[in-house]
């Protein structure tokens, strides 16, 4: 098959040497928080790869650490999966196989390549020595293998506290990579699991359960992350010291970075915690429950991907180039409707009574055709698209100037009432009837054209509109929560179309941008899901 990224030119040579003859991938998420957008990318690699090779990919929970994980997330990372439209072949949990990784263990040990030790966590990092200089041996690696056997089942017996003893690997100390110098493969954790409760007290740690996991549910491709390029020595020893054939291969790509966003799950659990944001389904929070809060489709979470394409090297990804793909989608299917933030009366003078005019539903797609909206007496504008003292190239209304109201009529402002403070409350216009759009016959020339609603039958919204969570870009040297806006949401009062009550979903604001309808206590809310002005330099 044609290789579209370096990951399919693996496969190619593995199928083509017979090395396998079906494709099985997992995607691996640890139930510890809510997945972000990065997480969108390792999907579409894994999913997308089994898919490619008519092969299956599992969704296997690596649950191997209870103090951080919850059902919540479980339920939560199945809801974004579906999302995205992913199916997987089955659902499988580290904790499925934690009698097997235990007797491998016990295997291990028997065969003199385990040993328990009594050092702590500092301990253990003060020996494991530099990138220059090789670690020092633990003073209980010479442990015999029936001593070993019986420490260990007494740790799996609940007889020691937590970090008293461990298991670790016996394999080289002057290894020249640091995951190979003895990593500890099994902590003492008393912590309850939300699946397998209180039966264990010791846990297998990630770099020795994972290759073990692949192995089990019969994966051929084990496509992570880039920070785990250094672990794959460990991940094949594992594999080879067992027998495993065939062995699985790791193969690592780089992960998503973005500007602009907190791209770790403990930070974005920090937010949540601290109240920064609402929750983990905030609009302003780069989870994927947060993207579709927010309005953004799925199809362009996963077109986005696509487009920023599989690498080896890592890099980094402006926002604006999401957003961009994002305002793309949405131009081309998003229908278009009308609201008024900030809305100033305009009242027409010499209408009376009220008329159905077109609108288009959507301008780019002529299968989308058109709905009615209604033109009436009274009307609400933008107050900014009114002004006393225009400045010049002023294209919208002023006193004696024209402008045409979307699918309706050229009005012509021809007074404005102020209240005690000066300010305007309300234009008074004319309009000309033989100027309706689509068969305007006025000879009247108005270069601007203003997004209106009917006063009469318009609802009450709230507009919610966003800036990104981080201040900028990239700060180096800075914690990130120096960096977070502590104002990034704001609220607008706003008069909307009735049709915007009655069809939830993502519209195009005339003039205004790209927004998420949706009803919240029985109000109206529009929450802002991108701009109508791309910044994004191509």
């Amino acid at each position: 098959m044609e290789a579209e990224n370096f990951i399919q030119d693996i496969i190619n040579g593995d199928l083509a040497e017979g090395r396998v003859t079906a494709v099985q991938t997992r995607f691996p998420p640890e139930p510890n928080g809510y997945l972000h957008i990065g997480h969108a990318k390792s999907m579409y690699v894994n999913f997308g790869t089994a898919l490619k090779y008519g092969g299956k990919c599992n969704l296997f929970f690596d649950d191997t650490n209870p103090s951080k994980e919850k059902t919540e997330y479980v339920d939560a990372i199945r809801r974004d999966i579906e999302w995205l439209g992913y199916r997987w072949e089955k659902e499988v949990y580290a904790s499925d196989f934690f009698d097997t990784i235990y007797e491998y263990a016990e295997r291990l040990i028997r065969e003199g390549k385990a040993f328990v030790c009594d050092l702590s966590a500092d301990e253990i990092r003060e020996t494991r020595g530099t990138l220059t200089e090789p670690g020092r041996e633990s003073p209980y690696r010479g442990r015999t293998p029936e001593e070993n056997l019986r420490l260990f089942r007494e740790m799996r017996d609940g007889k020691y506290a937590d970090g008293e003893k461990c298991l670790r690997a016996k394999i080289d100390m002057a290894s020249p990579n640091i995951n190979l110098r003895d990593p500890v493969i099994y902590r003492i954790l008393h912590a309850s699991h939300h699946r397998t409760g209180d039966k264990w007290c010791i846990y297998p740690m990630y770099d020795y359960a994972h290759p073990i996991c692949d192995f089990l549910q019969g994966v051929t491709h084990s496509l992570c992350t880039l920070e785990f390029e250094d672990h794959r020595p460990l991940y094949d020893w594992v594999g080879i010291t067992l027998g495993f054939s065939p062995k699985p291969r790791q193969i690592e790509f780089a992960r998503l970075n973005m500007t602009n966003l907190v791209m770790s799950k403990r930070y974005l659990k920090k937010l949540v915690e601290e109240g920064t944001v609402h929750g983990w389904d905030d609009p302003r929070m780069p989870t994927l429950a947060g993207l579709r809060a927010r309005g953004i489709p799925a199809e362009a979470v996963k077109d986005f991907c696509a487009r920023i394409g599989v690498a080896k090297a890592q890099s980094e990804c402006e926002i604006g180039y999401f957003e961009a793909v994002v305002r793309e989608y949405l131009n081309a299917h998003a229908p278009r409707a009308m609201a008024v933030v900030e809305p100033l009366k305009l009242t027409v003078t010499n209408y009376e009574g009220e008329e159905e005019v077109d609108f288009d539903v959507n301008p780019l797609d002529e299968s989308a055709g058109t709905r009615k909206t209604v033109f009436g007496k009274t009307l609400y504008i933008e107050r900014a698209d009114f002004s006393l003292d225009p400045p010049p190239k002023y294209h919208r209304l002023k006193i004696g100037g024209y402008a045409r109201l979307k699918g309706a009529y050229i009005v012509r402002a021809d007074e404005a009432v102020t209240d005690e403070r000066g300010e305007v409350v309300e234009v008074k216009c004319t309009y000309f009837p033989e100027s309706r759009s689509g068969n305007d016959t006025s000879g009247i020339k108005a270069k601007g054209v203003l997004h209106w609603v009917n006063a009469a039958r318009c609802v009450d919204a709230e507009v919610r509109r966003y800036d990104h969570l981080l201040r900028d870009a990239d700060y180096a040297g800075q914690d990130f929560s120096e960096r977070i806006r502590t104002d990034s949401e704001h609220l607008f009062a706003a008069k909307a179309e009735p049709y915007l009550a009655n069809h939830e979903g993502s519209y195009q604001l005339l003039r205004t941008g790209y927004f998420r309808a949706f009803s919240e206590d029985g109000k109206l809310v529009l929450s802002e899901i991108v701009s109508l002005k791309d910044n994004f330099n191509k």
